[in-house]
């Protein structure tokens, strides 16, 4: 199966809620930006920054809102936010194949498994016992679903995902490849002949329209349950350890690590790369800074910065450095002569 070939802007125009600037009959059958798009295809302007390029862009139609519609001649689908038109519109231009519904033949479904008829179950797909795959979902090659895991309807795991077993995945979710659910948290007592492993009896519940990013492990629970809650964004190569919780709407970017038992409250925007401590409590609207580090929790809104700040010539951050390993001996220095003057 394929998406639909071409739209005209007035069908365009009823999935966003905007106005037909133009021919509404115009017809466009993908999507590209202001300065490389074609007559055929839609394009969107959302930081004013790139207005100048209206002037020589050669789309067949523009995302705009009012303002900049009024500078503009040629067609437009005019609406108050470009951007979140260009995200619901840019899935009926993704060019991902749609399969049709039903088992491979090389898949290994469990016979106590539960498989909705309508989901698509891939190759090379391992479905173990007592897991419950909902309407629609889909399981691409060599995805693995561990027992007792329930997977909620609509939902997409792409190519070699792995989920264990005892772990809930909404509805409406995307894991991308290589993510890998539920493995054990890094649990370990120390004892007279060295570490002792703590299994990790807990699980992993991710709620509805969640999106996990490429090579990203959420560890299960020692005790209670790891959560993602509905509508958050984890990117590739995040770190989520054991009986963390991610409140709802929250969006993570790439490279980030959350140490065992840190809460992330709703709407938090964490930047790349990003470390917290463990047993942190994060309130919600809270916004890090790419490479912060969380050592104490946060309990008031806003926008937090730590970090070195931006790279600079190796010679020049040597003198840094150096000047930096001097600060107490200086600050003690200072100290002396202000008990001087006294």
């Amino acid at each position: 199966m394929s998406h639909k070939s071409s739209y005209d802007l007035a069908e365009l125009a009823l999935k966003v809620d905007a106005r037909v600037q133009g021919d509404q009959h115009y017809r466009v059958d993908s999507m590209a930006n202001l300065q490389t798009a074609t007559s055929n295809q839609l394009s969107f302007l959302a930081n004013p920054s790139y207005a100048h390029h209206l002037e020589t862009t050669q789309a067949g139609a523009v995302l705009l809102t009012e303002k900049a519609a009024e500078q503009y001649q040629g067609n437009a689908l005019v609406l108050t936010n470009p951007y979140l038109g260009y995200a619901i519109l840019s899935h009926l231009f993704d060019p991902c194949p749609i399969p049709s519904s039903g088992v491979d033949q090389s898949a290994v479904v469990h016979p106590l498994a539960q498989v909705d008829a309508t989901a698509c179950i891939g190759p090379n797909v391992v479905v173990a016992e007592g897991a419950r795959i909902g309407a629609g979902v889909r399981l691409d090659a060599g995805t693995v679903i561990g027992a007792d895991t329930v997977v909620g309807d609509n939902t997409h795991l792409f190519p070699n995902v792995t989920v264990y077993h005892g772990i809930s995945i909404g509805k409406g979710c995307i894991i991308q490849s290589g993510a890998v659910i539920g493995g054990d948290g890094f649990g370990n007592a120390p004892g007279p002949n060295g570490w002792h492993k703590i299994a990790q009896i807990g699980g992993v519940i991710i709620g509805d329209n969640v999106e996990v990013g490429a090579n990203t492990t959420i560890d299960r629970g020692a005790l209670d349950n790891t959560e993602i809650r509905d509508g958050a964004k984890l990117d590739n190569l995040i770190q989520i350890a054991h009986n963390v919780i991610i409140g709802e709407g929250t969006a993570i970017a790439s490279c980030v690590g959350i140490s065992g038992s840190t809460t992330i409250g709703k709407r938090c925007i964490i930047a790349g790369q990003a470390g917290f401590a463990g047993h942190l409590t994060i309130a919600d609207d809270v916004q890090i800074m790419g490479q912060g580090t969380v050592t104490k929790s946060i309990s008031d809104p806003g926008v937090y910065s730590s970090g070195a700040g931006s790279v600079m010539p190796a010679r020049e951050w040597r003198k840094h450095a150096v000047r930096f390993r001097q600060l107490d001996d200086l600050a003690k220095r200072l100290k002396k002569l202000e008990a001087g003057r006294s």
